[in-house]
């Protein structure tokens, strides 16, 4: 039989707080990257490397059709390899293309890793109050202990056709990614 779980007084409230907030723009000084949104069937993961010659970030992406890299303030696609080496070991690193090759990036996606969840004041987290479809706050401070919608967190993203593979900041705290099994969208304070 079933074991049956309940929720607490809390746990309910937190549940239909987080249900009853619409999905809005990012704060400033967040924004869309120029091309807010990147279709990458097939999505596995994806990894933050700075890029040599600006500093910039730049975010990898690995899918069933290859790697891609791309510039994460302008969403501008760099290098695309449609047939790479498979990865040696399971370090949850892929090897950079275009202008990080020669570098291992670490991945974090359907294989696991992770990305950074806080930066400069910001965090992200993802909830799922209607499992499966997944959303992710972005937060000044803690969303489930406080503050109202659209003041100190925001739900910028609601995954109702696809699956959630990472949701985090890069190491620089300049760009936010969420990436699922479909796409990629990204935000940039750059």
């Amino acid at each position: 039989m079933a074991e049956q779980l309940s929720l607490t007084d809390y746990q309910r409230g937190l549940r239909a707080r987080i249900l009853a907030a619409p999905t809005v723009a990012a704060p400033p000084p967040w924004r869309p990257a120029g091309r807010h949104v990147a279709a990458v069937g097939g999505l596995l993961g994806v990894g933050f490397a700075a890029d040599p010659g600006t500093g910039r970030d730049l975010l990898l992406v690995e899918s069933a059709n290859g790697l891609g890299l791309f510039d994460t303030v302008t969403g501008e696609r760099l290098a695309r390899d449609p047939d790479p080496d498979q990865p040696e070991g399971n370090d949850l690193t892929c090897h950079g293309i275009g202008p990080i090759a020669g570098r291992r990036v670490p991945m974090a996606g359907l294989d696991g890793g992770g990305l950074h969840t806080g930066t400069t004041g910001w965090s992200v987290y993802v909830a799922c109050p209607d499992w499966p479809h997944e959303r992710v706050l972005l937060a000044k401070g803690n969303p489930y202990t406080g503050g109202a919608h659209g003041e100190t967190w925001w739900h910028i993203f609601h995954s109702r056709h696809s699956e959630l593979r990472a949701a985090g900041f890069s190491p620089s705290g300049a760009t936010l990614v969420v990436a699922t099994s479909s796409d990629v969208n990204l935000w940039t304070r750059a």
